[in-house]
């Protein structure tokens, strides 16, 4: 892969906390029940890193062909891989994709397809977008995925501690992210 940035990355990681974070320009987003993901995508190849830089391609197979088509030409984008079931997302189902027997992995990959919701782009063509602000990687993240559908997601917009998720959608998020 030719990309500005390559496997493997350092990930930045949540760290917990009693109390939303304060202060100016920083904004929240839903914590994902899933796995940590980077996509590293260079024309048609696709390759799937956790967030400790392990490999994960193999264990989501119909997430790399659909990321293939729907993401543009060359990106890095920072994720969470997903199983949604009847009651909201299935983190048990997802531990399960992580099988040794390919057979088996392909069988729950139809079984139970997995998702990619989206909440970071590092880096776009050429463009090495770590060293910018927040706010410029969401924007472009955004625009990069105006046009994308199910199983690929953009995690919705950034909230301000004003715009926090209420009633039952708060229910459905198990935490949040701070970002500045």
């Amino acid at each position: 892969m030719q990309l500005p940035v390559r496997p493997p990355v350092a990930r930045m990681l949540a760290t917990a906390a009693r109390a939303l974070p304060t202060g100016r320009g920083l904004v929240y987003e839903p914590k994902w029940d899933g796995f940590r993901c980077i996509v590293f995508k260079d024309s048609a190849e696709i390759e799937l890193g956790s967030r400790h830089g392990r490999p994960l391609t193999r264990y989501f197979p119909e997430l790399v062909s659909e990321l293939a088509d729907r993401l543009p030409g060359r990106c890095v984008i920072d994720g969470e891989i997903v199983i949604a079931g009847p009651g909201g997302l299935d983190f048990d189902a997802l531990l399960q994709r992580i099988h040794p027997a390919e057979s088996r992995v392909r069988k729950l990959a139809s079984e139970t397809p997995a998702s990619f919701v989206a909440f970071d782009l590092w880096a776009v063509e050429e463009e090495d977008l770590r060293g910018a602000p927040f706010s410029a990687h969401r924007e472009r993240l955004e625009q990069l995925l105006s046009s994308v559908g199910p199983p690929v997601h953009l995690t919705p917009a950034p909230l301000t501690r004003r715009r926090r998720p209420t009633g039952s959608s708060a229910s459905r998020v198990p935490g949040s992210t701070a970002w500045s």
